[in-house]
């Protein structure tokens, strides 16, 4: 019986990671990274590593996440692989973004986008823009994450990614309602869920309504707050998506509000 090779390997890691059963991508991922570590071929390590870099990123293993792409970086500098750095850069970077370290965040996007800007990577650069304006943003600096945002925006377009643009959209409202600019705020979550809705796409539906239905609360439009959170919820349900719980509890809330505000017209 012939022994997989390392792509064979992740190649069925990848199909585990797409469905969500990380534990099994994780193990064929380990099986690739011992054929690798075998054979010394510095470029199929570099995918291994980075596969479970990103495996153990999203099933929140951070500091096990750090050490693959750590390994990552030193390769990919020996091999001379710009593009490949300023990605990496910026996934290290994603794992200071999770842990709310704002300032080690910006530092990595910051590194990543010299990279990618001298290597062109345009589809990178969306992304990492967006990134950028999230720390902006968390950071409280409104006006520098709008400017991150439109970048995003602008090249998602030129990318045609929608999906993209929907979310560039959706970031931006929501950076104009915690400015309180809320007709602006509405006017983007309403471009994102059409834009969301054309895609067919339920959990970027799902967030847009979710915005829009704060931005109401805000303007004191509690009925119709109560009706977007709706949609929201029974997405939430249909997914079992992790705020379930939470939202239905602002949903019970927002009905009870609604209601009384309705008896005392």
């Amino acid at each position: 019986m012939l022994t997989p090779s390392s792509e064979q390997l992740n190649k069925i890691g990848n199909e585990y990671f797409g469905r969500g059963l990380y534990t099994e991508a994780y193990d064929y991922y380990q099986q690739a990274l011992a054929c690798d570590r075998q054979s010394g071929d510095r470029r199929a390590l570099v995918a291994t590593l980075g596969n479970l870099g990103n495996v153990c990123a999203v099933s929140g293993r951070r500091e096990q996440a750090q050490q693959f792409y750590q390994e990552v970086l030193e390769l990919q500098k020996i091999l001379g692989d710009e593009r490949g750095i300023g990605t990496t850069l910026a996934n290290l970077g994603n794992l200071r973004t999770d842990a709310g370290e704002w300032e080690q965040a910006r530092a990595y996007y910051l590194e990543a986008l010299d990279l990618l800007i001298r290597t062109g990577d345009e589809a990178a650069l969306a992304v990492l823009y967006s990134n950028l304006g999230l720390v902006a943003r968390e950071t409280g600096d409104y006006e520098q994450a709008l400017a991150h945002y439109e970048r995003s925006l602008a090249l998602m377009r030129r990318l045609g990614n929608q999906a993209g643009v929907a979310d560039a959209y959706r970031m931006i409202g929501k950076t104009y309602a915690l400015r309180k600019r809320y007709d602006d705020a509405a006017a983007c979550a309403l471009t994102s869920l059409g834009i969301s809705r054309r895609l067919r796409d339920e959990l970027r539906v799902a967030g847009a309504c979710y915005l829009l239905a704060g931005i109401r609360e805000e303007e004191g439009k509690i009925a119709e707050a109560a009706e977007l959170l709706e949609r929201v919820e029974a997405i939430d349900r249909k997914y079992q998506l992790p705020k379930l719980e939470e939202n239905t509890h602002r949903l019970e809330l927002l009905r009870e509000r609604a209601g009384r505000e309705a008896h005392q017209a």
